[in-house]
């Protein structure tokens, strides 16, 4: 078995076959293989690694060059995706050797924090990823949102076709990749082919010609469903005059769909407003997105609340593997290389959790992820305190 690189070019010919019969209905049509490469210009940027023997594709792994808002730092992102194997070659630790490499090589291409969408989270947490929250889904009929067609709110929203409104929308999401913890988004390679969706309406809001507030979506069907994206709102008004729009909806569509973060809280949005919100996760197809940290190099300058300082060593992991002093500084962190006794060892998981914000540390040690002693957990909480990441991008 060897293993090499393969450009976005040579995709269709050997991740093709593995892609779509993981991913997609099989047997495939022939015109398939042909879409399949003229997507592939959004791909340049991509890294794929290709396992072969005598030739022939076995597995195969890839990773989107992307941006990562951790805690008011934007970080390199490394969006692992196209994992698949051919099922002669499964449980054989191919997928398992291309990971490593895939990791080592996104790190050394200046990637320090890497996402993926798991089939089985399990697999994943062997390669120190842990688990952050999937986006929630709001189900309501328009007309629980009546008393906003009343509203006299400053603004407008425009319905455009997304070749005519991704720049405003795009725009708005590099935005929101400064302001929003979690945040992700793709380089300009592969976020152009969005652009390129005739079939996908967007919804833009505007408060004296700034944007603050976008949503695609598609109307199924008359007296069916609205079915939207992820409602991205620089604030309360934005998310308003969104709402609003959808109100207006009210004698076409029995419903609307739409994605949220934890963060949003739907039942608010109305008095005697019905809504069911959902967060649902089931595998392979819901997985819930994971992360982890690629360098220690990651947490230098993100925002922090304490001026405490705890050394903690990393074990477990090859790119984190050591000890290290993390410290609070004029609001920021800041770590190196350390040889103190450590008040905590934890693996990257462990790390990666605390540092996206998902875990504390009492519940770092619950998981399995490290041994934490009372006086380090004080700290380490104090240093990374829970904040839920929104991580808005699929790949």
């Amino acid at each position: 078995m060897q293993i090499r690189q393969v450009s976005a070019g040579e995709r269709p010919g050997t991740f093709f076959p593995l892609a779509t019969y993981a991913f997609m209905p099989s047997p495939w049509e022939d015109e398939a293989r042909e879409k399949y490469a003229q997507r592939m210009r959004f791909y340049e940027t991509a890294t794929s690694l290709l396992a072969e023997e005598d030739g022939r594709p076995l597995a195969g792994v890839g990773a989107l060059a992307m941006r990562q808002n951790v805690r008011g730092a934007v970080r390199d992102m490394a969006g692992v995706f196209s994992v698949v194997s051919d099922p002669d070659a499964r449980r054989k630790g191919y997928v398992r050797e291309l990971m490593t490499r895939l990791l080592r090589q996104t790190r050394e291409q200046g990637s320090s924090v890497s996402a993926l969408y798991p089939f089985r989270p399990s697999f994943y947490e062997r390669f120190g990823y842990v688990g952050v929250p999937r986006f929630r889904t709001a189900t309501f009929a328009p007309e629980g949102l009546a008393h906003l067609l009343k509203a006299d709110l400053p603004g407008e929203v425009r319905r455009l076709h997304m070749t005519e409104g991704f720049d405003d929308y795009n725009a708005l999401t590099l935005r929101l990749l400064g302001e929003q913890h979690g945040f992700a988004v793709y380089d300009e390679t592969r976020a152009a082919e969005f652009r390129e969706k005739p079939s996908a309406w967007v919804a833009i809001a505007r408060v004296d010609g700034e944007v603050v507030g976008a949503v695609t979506y598609r109307v199924d069907s008359y007296g069916g469903d609205l079915v939207a994206g992820d409602l991205l709102t620089t604030g309360p008004l934005g998310r308003a005059l969104l709402l609003q729009f959808f109100a207006r909806h009210v004698d076409q569509v029995a419903r609307v769909v739409v994605r949220l973060g934890t963060d949003e809280v739907p039942e608010l949005w109305g008095t005697d407003f019905s809504v069911t919100t959902e967060g649902r996760v089931d595998h392979p197809r819901r997985g819930g997105p994971m992360v982890r940290l690629l360098s220690i190099d990651a947490l230098n300058g993100l925002h922090t609340p304490a001026e405490l300082a705890v050394t903690v060593e990393v074990i477990g992991d090859d790119l984190l593997a050591g000890r290290y002093r993390i410290s609070g500084e004029a609001g920021t962190l800041a770590v190196g290389k350390s040889t103190d006794e450590p008040g905590a060892t934890l693996t990257c998981a462990g790390l990666s959790a605390l540092a996206y914000g998902v875990l504390d540390p009492v519940e770092v040690v619950i998981r399995g992820f490290g041994q934490v002693d009372a006086a380090a957990g004080e700290v380490l909480g104090a240093l990374f305190p829970k904040r839920m990441p929104y991580l808005f991008a699929d790949f």
